[in-house]
C-alpha cells in the first residue's frame, strides 16, 4: 500500500463558458463611446438611473419560474427567506420595478437613463456571450407617439456624436398595432385566435434568419430545417400568407402606405397603427430629420411579443469584412419601442412608457471598424526607479512620483525588486514608459536627478551608426535639478508627442521645444 500523499492539484484557471475578461483598452474604449452617449442623453434632459444586478425573479416578466429552478433564460438563485432571484435578463424589467415601487415619488414622465451589464443563461456561441453591457433611455408616463418620434430622433443624434456619419446608419420604425390590424383583416382577431397569432409573430420574427421563403413556410404548412428537424406552422392559407408577407415586405412606405391602409380598413387598431406613424413621420420631418437619418419601415419586426405600438431599430449600413473576408453589411446595433403593459403589471393601472436600449459591445466592433474608437492617446506612466531602499529614498521617489502626479502626469514609482535595477528598465520596456527617472547616491547629494527618454533611446540604439549622427541626435538622457523634474519631463513627453504626430502625418520636421508650448493637454 503507498502511503505516500498524493500531490495536491493545481487549481486550473479557467473562464465559464459565455464569459469574457476585458482588458484596459477594452475598458477605456467602452469608456470613450459610453461618455459622448451620455453626454446625448443629459441634452435631451434624461437623468441617470441605476438598479442592481439582482431582481426578485418575478419581476423579470416572460420568465417566470415554471418549474422548481427557474433557470430559463436566466441565472437564479433562492435567498434565505426562499423567495427566488435572478441575474437581471435586461434593463427595461428592473426600471418597471422601479417605477412601480416608487410611483408616488416619481414626477411623471420620468426620463431615465441606465448602462450596464446583462446575463443570458442561453448557450454561447461566436460573438454571443452570456454576460454583456446595454445602455438603455426610456421614457415613462407619455402616452403619446412624440415620445417615441424623439426617441427616434435621439437614437440618430447618438450616433452621429459617436461619429458614424450620415449614409451610414438609418433609424428603422414600424407599429405593432399595424400589424395586428394587419392579422385582424386576415382572420385572425379575436382571443381564440391567440395562439396562432403568436405562431405568426414568431414566424416574422425570423425573416432576417430565414428569408420570406423561410417565413412562408413557418406562416404555413411548416419548415425542416438542415438537420431535418421539422417546425410546425402557423396554418394560414396562401392569401392570408400573401398579405402578411406583403406587409413586412414593405420597403418604400410613401409608395405602400396607400395599400397598406386599404388592407387594414375596418381594423381600430391597424388604423390606429398607420395614423401613428404617418405622425412620427411628419414629426422627425417637421424637426429636420428626413428618410436619410429616420425611416417609415414596416419590415422592422423586432420584439413583437413584446411591444405594443411604435418598434424602431437602428441599423448600421455600412460594409465590413467578416472572418472570412466576406463583405456584409453590420445591420442592427440597437432598438425599441412602446411597451405599455410591462410597468402595468404591478400597478394595476395603464402606464404609458417607451425606450431603446443600444447594445454596447456590437456598436463599439462597428465603431472600431469605422476608426472612430481608441484614438485617444494613452501615454504609459513615467516610472520612477529605485536605487536605494532606506526610508530617506524611498520618501524622495515617493515625493517624485507625486510631483508629476500633481502635474496631470501619469507615474508609478517602481514596487518590485528594486535591488537588481536592469529588472526595472525591462519593466519600464515592456510597460511602454516613455520616460525613466533615475536617482542613486551620487544623484541625490547633488539634488538632481536622471531623467532618460526611453523612446528615443530606443530609436537611437537601432538608427545610429555613428558619432556624427549621435551628436545631431535628441539626448535620451539628461540630468537636471530635481526642481526642474516636472518641467524636463514634460518637454520630453511634448517631443514624443511631436515625434508621434509626425510618424502618423507621413513627413518629418525638426522637434524645436519652443514650439512645444505648454503640454497639460498631452499628457
Amino acid at each position: 500500500m503507498n502511503d505516500k500523499q498524493k500531490k495536491p492539484q493545481k487549481l486550473k484557471a479557467r473562464l465559464p463558458r459565455g464569459f469574457v475578461d476585458r482588458t484596459a483598452g477594452d475598458i477605456r474604449a467602452v469608456n470613450e463611446m459610453t461618455a459622448k452617449i451620455r453626454e446625448v442623453y443629459e441634452h435631451y434632459g434624461f437623468d441617470p438611473l441605476e438598479t442592481p444586478l439582482f431582481e426578485y425573479t418575478d419581476a423579470l416578466g416572460k420568465f417566470l419560474p415554471d418549474s422548481d429552478r427557474p433557470n430559463e433564460g436566466v441565472f437564479s438563485l433562492q435567498d434565505d427567506d426562499e423567495q427566488w432571484m435572478s441575474l437581471r435578463y435586461d434593463l427595461t424589467a428592473p426600471l418597471a420595478r422601479h417605477v412601480a415601487e416608487n410611483f408616488n415619488e416619481i414626477q411623471l414622465p420620468y426620463r431615465t437613463y441606465r448602462a450596464g451589464y446583462v446575463f443570458r443563461n442561453e448557450k454561447p456561441g461566436p460573438g454571443r456571450f452570456r454576460q454583456f453591457m446595454q445602455f438603455d433611455a426610456d421614457t415613462v408616463g407619455a402616452p403619446g407617439v412624440q415620445a417615441d418620434a424623439e426617441m427616434c430622433m435621439m437614437m440618430a443624434d447618438t450616433l452621429e456624436a459617436l461619429g458614424i456619419k450620415r449614409g451610414d446608419y438609418v433609424i428603422r420604425v414600424n407599429n405593432r398595432k399595424v400589424l395586428d390590424g394587419v392579422l385582424e383583416a386576415i382572420g385572425l382577431g379575436g382571443d381564440d385566435k391567440a395562439g396562432q397569432r403568436l405562431n405568426v409573430l414568431r414566424a416574422i420574427d425570423k425573416l432576417d434568419k430565414f428569408g420570406p421563403e423561410g417565413v412562408a413556410l413557418l406562416l404555413g404548412p411548416g419548415r425542416k430545417d438542415e438537420s431535418g428537424d421539422f417546425t410546425k406552422g402557423a396554418g394560414l392559407d396562401k392569401e392570408q400568407i400573401d398579405k402578411v408577407l406583403f406587409f413586412v415586405g414593405i420597403t418604400d412606405y410613401a409608395e405602400s402606405a396607400v395599400r397598406l391602409a386599404e388592407l387594414v380598413a375596418g381594423t381600430a387598431r391597424g388604423g390606429e397603427g398607420v395614423e401613428e406613424l404617418n405622425f412620427i413621420g411628419a414629426l422627425v420631418t417637421s424637426a429636420g430629420y428626413g428618410p436619410d437619418r429616420i425611416k417609415i419601415d414596416p419590415s422592422v419586426v423586432r420584439g413583437l411579443e413584446y411591444y405594443t405600438g411604435p418598434v424602431y431599430e437602428a441599423e448600421l449600413t455600412f460594409d465590413v469584412t467578416n472572418e472570412k473576408g466576406e463583405k456584409v453589411v453590420f445591420g442592427s446595433v440597437g432598438g425599441g419601442g412602446r411597451y405599455d403593459g410591462l410597468v402595468s403589471r404591478f400597478m394595476g393601472q395603464p402606464v404609458p412608457a417607451t425606450g431603446f436600449s443600444i447594445g454596447v459591445s456590437r456598436l463599439m466592433t462597428a465603431l472600431k471598424n469605422l476608426g472612430k474608437l481608441g484614438a485617444t492617446e494613452v501615454i504609459e506612466p513615467v516610472l520612477v526607479t529605485v536605487m536605494d531602499g532606506d526610508v530617506e529614498a524611498m520618501g524622495r521617489y515617493q515625493r517624485m512620483t507625486q510631483e508629476l502626479r500633481a502635474a496631470g502626469i501619469r507615474a508609478e514609482m517602481f514596487q518590485g525588486n528594486w535591488k537588481k535595477f536592469g529588472n526595472q528598465l525591462k519593466y519600464a520596456d515592456r510597460r511602454g514608459c516613455p520616460v525613466a527617472i533615475i536617482q542613486g547616491g551620487d544623484e541625490r547629494a547633488e539634488g538632481v536627478v536622471q531623467i532618460k527618454d526611453l523612446i528615443e533611446g530606443k530609436r537611437l540604439s537601432g538608427e545610429i551608426e555613428d558619432n556624427a549622427s549621435w551628436r545631431e541626435a535628441r539626448v535620451a538622457q539628461e540630468t537636471a535639478p530635481e526642481a526642474d523634474l516636472v518641467a524636463k519631463v514634460r518637454e520630453i513627453l511634448a517631443a514624443q508627442a511631436e515625434d508621434r504626430k509626425r510618424a502618423s502625418s507621413g513627413f518629418e520636421t525638426p522637434y524645436d521645444p519652443a514650439q512645444a508650448g505648454d503640454t497639460d493637454d498631452d499628457v
